[in-house]
């Protein structure tokens, strides 16, 4: 039962379905607490009701910013950073300009992280680099340039565009990243065995709607 509780500590238990509602996010947070979850993963629009619900218990609060394309103006993204926080997200998952990335436009990708970091005043926030679109040496520059600008993590996916959480990408991040910075897997992570592997190949959190699918395996051996 430790292991299986080590692993749920692991867990952004996370819900991004558009049409959730409060009744949603007031039960993904009992579940979060009941089942031990490090945070929920939230739209911002939720931030405010999670936060109150959450207040007394550990599992923190996370939201999304620039999500899911990335493609936001880097200072809208700031100030959605800032608002953000300031209804009481702990964490922040932002999805980083892959466009200007692959463009080579070095200035506008690290620009882009670092104004959500200023804007975050703080708070960590994990750089979704979107593996799918990415070949190894861009997935390469994309951690690097993340850590330069200030991310307290990498991270695999959004689960909205092509690509999912793998083994051999936690392990080309984690060796790109250091021991220094964490690396949240994501993106079709529906297994206990799954969710093991990627811990083991050195995934210091992970994001999944099948938070509980997971855990209840693992409890039935």
């Amino acid at each position: 039962m430790d292991v299986i509780k080590n692993l749920a500590s692991y867990v952004d238990h996370t819900l991004l379905d558009i049409s959730a509602g409060p009744v949603d996010i007031e039960q993904l947070c009992r579940e979060a607490v009941e089942y031990g979850f490090a945070s929920v993963c939230i739209h911002p629009w939720h931030v405010a009701q999670a936060s109150e619900l959450l207040r007394f218990e550990k599992p923190k609060v996370c939201s999304v910013i620039g999500f899911p394309s990335g493609a936001t103006l880097t200072e809208v993204k700031m100030i959605e950073a800032m608002r953000t926080v300031e209804k009481g997200a702990q964490e922040l998952d932002m999805v980083v300009n892959v466009g200007a990335l692959k463009a080579g436009d070095i200035n506008t990708f690290l620009k882009d992280i670092f104004m959500t970091v200023e804007g975050a005043g703080g708070v960590p926030v994990k750089a979704i680099i979107e593996t799918g679109l990415l070949d190894d040496d861009q997935k390469k520059q994309a951690c690097a340039l993340a850590v330069k600008a200030g991310a307290s993590f990498v991270k695999t996916c959004t689960g909205f565009n092509c690509g999912s959480a793998t083994v051999e990408d936690i392990k080309l991040m984690r060796a790109s990243v250091g021991k220094s910075v964490g690396v949240k897997a994501s993106g079709g992570i529906k297994t206990y065995d799954h969710a093991c592997e990627l811990v083991a190949a050195g995934a210091t959190r992970l994001g999944t709607s099948s938070s509980i699918k997971i855990i209840q395996e693992a409890i039935g051996g």
